[in-house]
């Protein structure tokens, strides 16, 4: 049976600086993805991503199996992912 909370959305907000830096500029530069953001210079391309994850546009997925993070379109995440990590969170207040 899979686990019900292999993938996770994660707000990026509750990330320091430091690991949204670092995950952003991993994922910009990723090899073997066709991430998108090849035209650019790493610092714009960082830039645009922020911009993407501050207007909701991009979220922040975290696997639970593979213990890995990808940051994807905000539209291709299913609602119920966004779900689960909202009574995650209102579970610990």
């Amino acid at each position: 049976m899979p686990d019900r909370e292999e993938k996770l959305v994660v707000p990026h907000r509750q990330l320091s600086p430091a690991a949204l830096s670092g995950l952003i500029e991993e994922f910009v530069t990723r090899d073997g993805t066709d991430s998108g953001y090849t035209r650019g210079s790493l610092a714009e391309n960082v830039a645009m991503v922020r911009r993407q994850l501050d207007a909701g546009q991009a979220v922040i997925v975290f696997d639970n199996r593979t213990h890995t993070c990808n940051i994807k379109p905000a539209d291709a995440v299913s609602g119920h992912d966004h779900q689960r990590f909202q009574s995650r969170l209102s579970e610990k207040e």
